[in-house]
Parts: structure tokens; C-alpha cells; sequence
């Protein structure tokens, strides 16, 4: 993933969902961005399971080995869960809405499991990328004011209010551009002709797409030329 000029702010929120299902089992819910720095603190996990500091040494607590305990860990002498590796939401959960680690935190004497759902939550860490640099689009000159054009629409890994939200293009004599808003997916756009077009005097028409993410801190930084070759 790249972090450009517009990576968002990382922020960690915790929620407490703690609920025993017999005397050996037990599930809380933390939510932590992605990128959060090596060191950030998810929440006070002894706390919320309800374990002094003395708990923590004295019954061996620990993290269970799993494919996701890695990225996290616990200071024993304070009780918090710390971010322990760099978490990509992208790598871990492409295309998902939702992306959710679990891992699982134990202590003995007596022997106690606690389910732990992490859920990593989106920033603004990747710029809107056209499918091609330049898009090629034959108009016929006989087209009327008012016609209107699809343009090929620009991705975004990041979701919902981090994904694509607008498109802008350069001023010009020709088109204007009508974006369609989707809430917290990606916005779509038509080219729209605002005045007739004559081959004898401009046979080829360049213009600038820009595709604009959102976020605290948005990305304009993918263009696309547009080349439009005036038929007769």
C-alpha cells in the first residue's frame, strides 16, 4: 500500500463487548485504523477482562499463536493491547467492507480463553488509479448539444467515504461534466457536449479527467488524457 501525500489520520477506538458464554469462554471487540504506529494502544484489555496486574503475571496471560497474534501484543505490566506489526486493511481484507482479525488471549489457574475481534478500520492511504493514462473515443461531428459521454471510471482501494467521491475536468469549450454522487461508494461521470462540434476546425480534442477520493485529507493525484477524434 502506498502511503502518499494523502494518508489519513490514524485514530483507535475501542468498544467492550464482553459476554461469557460458560466459565471458559469470553469475546471482546476493539476497533484500530490500519497503519497504526508499532507501539499504539488498542485498549486496556486487562481492564475490560476484568484482570488486575497482578492476574496478568501470576496466571500467565498470554496471546494464543495464530496467523493474526502477530500483529498485536501485551504489556503485562499495564494491561494494554498494543499494535505490534504493521496492519495493511487492503492486504488482509481486499474488497471487503467489514475487516475483521480475531485472535484469542488465555490466562490459567483457573484456565480462561477470551475470543478478541479486531476490527481495522479504513484511512485515506491510496489515490484513485485510472485502468489506462490515456482513453481514445471517437465522437461523430453530427452529435447535438446536450449528448452525453460514459468516462471510464477511476478505482480506489480505499471504502466508503475514502473512495472515489468526485471527478473535475479543465475548462473547456466543448464538454462539461456531470458527476453522479453514490453515497459512500464511488461516484461515477458523463462528459456532456455543450456546443456543436466541427472537424474542419479542431479534429482532436484533449482534455484532462481528474478523479478526487475523500477523507480528512483528499487525493487528486491520478490524471487521465482524454483524446477525442471528430468523425465526419
Amino acid at each position: 500500500m502506498d502511503l502518499l501525500n494523502c494518508a489519513g489520520s490514524v485514530w483507535v477506538r475501542a468498544l467492550v463487548l464482553l459476554s461469557l458464554w460458560d466459565s471458559s469462554f469470553g469475546q471482546i471487540s476493539y476497533s484500530v485504523s490500519e497503519e497504526a504506529k508499532k507501539g499504539t494502544v488498542v485498549g486496556n484489555i486487562a481492564k475490560d477482562l476484568n484482570l488486575s496486574g497482578q492476574d496478568l503475571e501470576s496466571r500467565a496471560f498470554q496471546l494464543v499463536a495464530g496467523p493474526n497474534a502477530k500483529y498485536f501484543e501485551v504489556n503485562l505490566k499495564t494491561g494494554f493491547l498494543l499494535v505490534n506489526d504493521r496492519i495493511d486493511r487492503e492486504e488482509l481484507c481486499e474488497n471487503k467492507q467489514k475487516c475483521v482479525l480475531n485472535i484469542e488471549v488465555m490466562v490459567h489457574n483457573p484456565h480462561k480463553l477470551y475470543r478478541v475481534e479486531m476490527i481495522i478500520l479504513d484511512i485515506n492511504d491510496n489515490s484513485p488509479v485510472f485502468p489506462r493514462q490515456t482513453f481514445v473515443l471517437d465522437i461523430n461531428e453530427h452529435v447535438l448539444p446536450g449528448d452525453r459521454f460514459t468516462v471510464s471510471t477511476a478505482r480506489d482501494m480505499d471504502i466508503e467515504s475514502n473512495s472515489v467521491k468526485s471527478y473535475k475536468i479543465k475548462p473547456n469549450e466543448y464538454f462539461s461534466l456531470d458527476v453522479q454522487s453514490a453515497g459512500q461508494h464511488s461516484a461515477s461521470a458523463e462528459l456532456v457536449l455543450q456546443k456543436s462540434l466541427d472537424r474542419e476546425r479542431e479534429s482532436v480534442i484533449k482534455l484532462v479527467l481528474t478523479a478526487i477520493d475523500g477523507g480528512m485529507l483528499p487525493s487528486t493525484c491520478s490524471l487521465v488524457y482524454l483524446l477525442f477524434d471528430v468523425l465526419v
